[in-house]
């Protein structure tokens, strides 16, 4: 009687120091679990810098986007004016692009095309087989019909880009990162789309001095991972200097 008693008891212990191990290892599970979440969301904490290194980029974007205002602000009234003369109004097109986070901006250009360039794109590239593959390719066309006469000079020295230093101004871009990328080339970042909503994209980037349009679309998605893996404002202001020369020379515009 006393034995079967005995042998009773002991079962409960035996289950209690059991679950006492079963909840020890949980617990260590989660713990593990937990550190290497926190990993993880350190390493994502880190595309796109330091908080410090970010406010050090925004500081420099404001002081350029200032200083073009007050020291060329007369080419921008007379690139606006020559736009109105040539075309009609409006002469800013505005267009909405991805920025930071993911988030939706008003993306500003001078007006370089016809009014109704959507429909003229979309009939010139279900008639024209190469143009359709060039246009998969690059995003771009290297004899684009939307575009006009003043508006392919604006586009050579890429002065169409002026209105985007309002931009700058205001926080929705950089001077140096991705390009503005627009809502249907979304998918073609595919991996490197954390990497593009890590920065404020910029009016220049590696991209533009490596090639603009001569370079595809998915090696410019890989150059813009790359080079918010390695930001730095040294960095970005060796590219905005190497951008003065790729525009002079009009070199891959379109």
């Amino acid at each position: 009687m006393n034995t079967f008693r005995t042998g009773a008891q002991a079962r409960p212990s035996n289950t209690r120091a059991q679950a006492r191990s079963s909840n020890a290892g949980a617990a260590a599970r989660a713990g593990r679990a937990d550190r290497t979440g926190k990993a993880r969301t350190a390493g994502r904490a880190r595309v796109g810098g330091s908080p410090l290194l970010q406010a050090a980029k925004r500081s420099v974007d404001v002081v350029m986007a200032t200083a073009f205002f007050v020291f060329f602000g007369w080419a921008f009234a007379l690139v606006w004016a020559g736009v109105l003369l040539t075309s009609g109004g409006p002469a800013i097109y505005m267009q909405p692009r991805y920025g930071k986070d993911g988030r939706v901006f008003r993306f500003l250009k001078f007006r370089t095309m016809v009014p109704d360039a959507e429909a003229v794109l979309a009939r010139h590239l279900r008639e024209n087989d190469a143009a359709r593959q060039e246009w998969e390719v690059f995003q771009k066309l290297e004899h684009d019909p939307r575009i006009t006469r003043f508006g392919a000079f604006l586009r050579k020295y890429s002065i169409d880009e002026f209105p985007q230093f309002w931009n700058v101004l205001v926080g929705d871009m950089s001077m140096v990162g991705p390009r503005p990328c627009m809502f249907a080339q979304k998918d073609l970042y595919g991996r490197y789309w954390e990497h593009y909503c890590a920065v404020r994209p910029g009016i220049t980037g590696l991209w533009q001095i490596s090639g603009r349009n001569e370079v595809s679309y998915r090696r410019r998605a890989a150059m813009d991972a790359e080079y918010v893996a390695t930001l730095s404002v040294l960095r970005d202001i060796g590219i905005v200097l190497k951008t003065f020369a790729v525009v002079a020379g009009a070199r891959g515009s379109r």
